[in-house]
């Protein structure tokens, strides 16, 4: 049986911000802004959320792959090839 499509996703992250919003892309990360503050794993458990929220996808299906506790993040995501997760954001 074969793996669920899954692909790496480069994000910029704002924590701290004054809303939970995707701000677009920037070079080839997408920027990302969250109310969170980046203790204790509650801006990483934030970002997953919201990208959970924007790609319709559960969130046990996105996990960080690099950068937990840097704002420069490598998110991998299980069960969307790049193309379906392209198309679910906004457009670079």
């Amino acid at each position: 049986m074969a793996n669920p499509p899954g692909t790496l996703l480069a994000v910029k992250v704002a924590p701290k911000a004054a809303r939970n919003a995707v701000i677009g892309w920037h070079a080839s990360s997408l920027k990302l802004c969250v109310t969170a503050p980046p203790e204790d794993g509650r801006a990483n458990a934030a970002v997953i959320a919201l990208l959970a929220d924007v790609l319709r996808t559960p969130p046990s299906s996105i996990h960080v792959r690099r950068g937990a506790r840097s704002p420069h993040k490598l998110l991998a995501i299980d069960g969307l090839d790049e193309a379906a997760l392209l198309a679910r954001l906004p457009q670079r």
